[in-house]
């Protein structure tokens, strides 16, 4: 995967002047120790400049990781910590940072051996929103070694989306298809959140896919596709087209991306597009999202932000998809009931026209995209991937503005069943425990698109701080609650 950040995350250790320096020495020797035999070394570093007890100390300490080139924080209670100095470094450190602190070791050493950075992390805490600095704290941010080395590896997912975030620039083409509100949402967050935003009309790309016609590049990308693609290469007339368009848009990107790192791109599939380029996207879509470079249809600009934030966590490709259709009483009877634990209303069909990946589905064929091929020449709607979605565990997820520019998310775990979808494009499956109940209280209550981001494997946890992180407010996460936990919307006498 490319088009993603790496973490380099320092590790400071901090130590109040009235307690042994020895503690901090000591523990974070021994969290690197049990950082780097689990995880390895690659990613982290150990500041061995000081441990830091004074504001002269944070600037050292500052100074050293910036030039180790940190892109990420850890401040390590070894022992009470100096509150001041601790939160000044967070607050001078420009990038994602984490607060974390020793337990005591054994009850055989608690009078020089006492750290009390269990009492530390309150005050760490108080002076970081009094200096207003948005750090993460595990959910319980004491531990022995090996304990904090997991919180930190549990942040590392964390710190990629957000440094990914403060490096993104998301390229669109065209305004919405017509009679397609369901993706509008104001750009304004896209500025609070550090991302840009670059709009253009699809006759701009239309222009440059027309300047690449006959590029030296095309037969080689062919070549791939019939690679990837195999026995499923239903439609190999139209392959060189779909490499040149795959060519325009990497070009697109290396001459657009300006002083930003990553890319992601939100573009424009129809109505107009497969009469004028004589193919549809879809396929080309998938390839890209496959490469680590996000493609959402439909000109959806914050689908693409959800598929870029999935990417990053999970290091791993992501798809967006509809939340689509219900699964047919009848096939819910013969193929998931008294088989799987779930009831008809926890199920539904996810499905796009053919932009998952190949390596994300059961199996996979080039068609024409049939719901466009009911008003148009089938010859213009060749280039859909059409499939099963891999069986497994899955995240639904999306991270929205809403229309009064508030930031708004939502996540889901859930699984694709080992079950013929017996309908086309690529589709799957879907049981999300609750599903009725979180359709109707987050989805509809929350004016939710019908499209959703979906990470392969259960990243909530990390996605949860991320949102967090990134400043949407917690009562705006939604989640699919447990059966007996009401929806603040939820008729109590239904």
């Amino acid at each position: 995967m490319n088009n993603m950040p790496e973490v380099k995350l320092g590790i400071v250790a901090v130590s109040r002047d009235c307690f042994p320096e020895s503690l901090s020495v000591n523990r974070r020797k021994a969290l690197i120790d049990a950082y780097t035999k689990k995880y390895g070394a690659e990613n982290i570093y150990e500041c061995p400049i000081c441990i830091v007890e004074s504001e002269i100390h944070m600037v050292q300490a500052l100074e050293d990781i910036k030039k180790a080139g940190c892109n990420a924080l850890c401040v390590y209670l070894g022992n009470f910590g100096p509150e001041i100095s601790e939160t000044l470094l967070a607050k001078h450190f420009d990038g994602p940072k984490m607060f974390v602190a020793a337990a005591e070791e054994t009850g055989d050493n608690l009078v020089q051996g006492r750290g009390d950075a269990y009492c530390g992390m309150l005050n760490a805490s108080y002076n970081l929103q009094l200096r207003n600095i948005n750090a993460y704290i595990p959910e319980y941010p004491v531990g022995d070694a090996e304990e904090c080395a997991d919180m930190i590896h549990e942040f590392m997912p964390v710190a990629r989306a957000v440094i990914g975030l403060n490096d993104l620039k998301i390229i669109s083409f065209g305004p919405r298809p017509l009679n397609f509100l369901a993706c509008n949402a104001p750009i304004k967050q896209l500025y609070n959140l550090g991302v840009e935003i670059e709009e253009n009309s699809e006759l701009d790309l239309f222009e440059a896919f027309n300047k690449h016609a006959g590029d030296e590049r095309i037969p080689a990308v062919v070549k791939e596709m019939e690679e990837e693609l195999g026995a499923g290469n239903k439609k190999p007339e139209i392959l060189e087209k779909l490499a040149q368009y795959e060519i325009t848009l990497k070009d697109w990107v290396e001459d657009h991306r300006g002083y930003r790192k990553y890319v992601a791109i939100a573009g424009k599939c129809w109505p107009a597009f497969q009469t004028q380029f004589g193919f549809v996207p879809c396929y080309v879509n998938s390839r890209l999202t496959d490469q680590g470079i996000p493609v959402s249809c439909e000109v959806d600009i914050y689908g693409a932000l959800s598929e870029f934030i999935g990417t990053v966590v999970s290091e791993d490709t992501v798809t967006l998809l509809d939340i689509n259709n219900t699964v047919p009483k009848d096939m819910y009877e013969s193929e998931i009931k008294g088989k799987y634990d779930y009831t008809q209303k926890d199920t539904f069909m996810g499905f796009h026209c053919g932009n998952t990946a190949s390596s994300k589905l059961a199996f996979c064929e080039m068609k024409n995209q049939m719901i466009m091929a009911r008003t148009l020449p089938e010859e213009v709607t060749q280039g859909t991937l059409e499939g099963d979605i891999i069986p497994g565990d899955i995240t639904f997820y999306r991270l929205q503005s809403t229309a009064d520019c508030k930031l708004r998310a939502y996540i889901a775990h859930g699984e694709v069943l080992p079950v013929a979808t017996k309908s086309f494009g690529g589709v799957g499956i879907f049981a999300i425990p609750e599903m009725g109940r979180f359709y109707r209280h987050v989805l509809l209550e929350g004016g939710y698109p019908h499209h959703g981001a979906v990470a392969f494997g259960h990243f909530g946890k990390a996605l949860y701080e991320v949102f967090k992180y990134i400043g949407v407010p917690v009562e705006e996460i939604g989640y699919n609650q447990p059966k007996g936990v009401r929806y603040k919307t939820e008729n109590p006498f239904a």
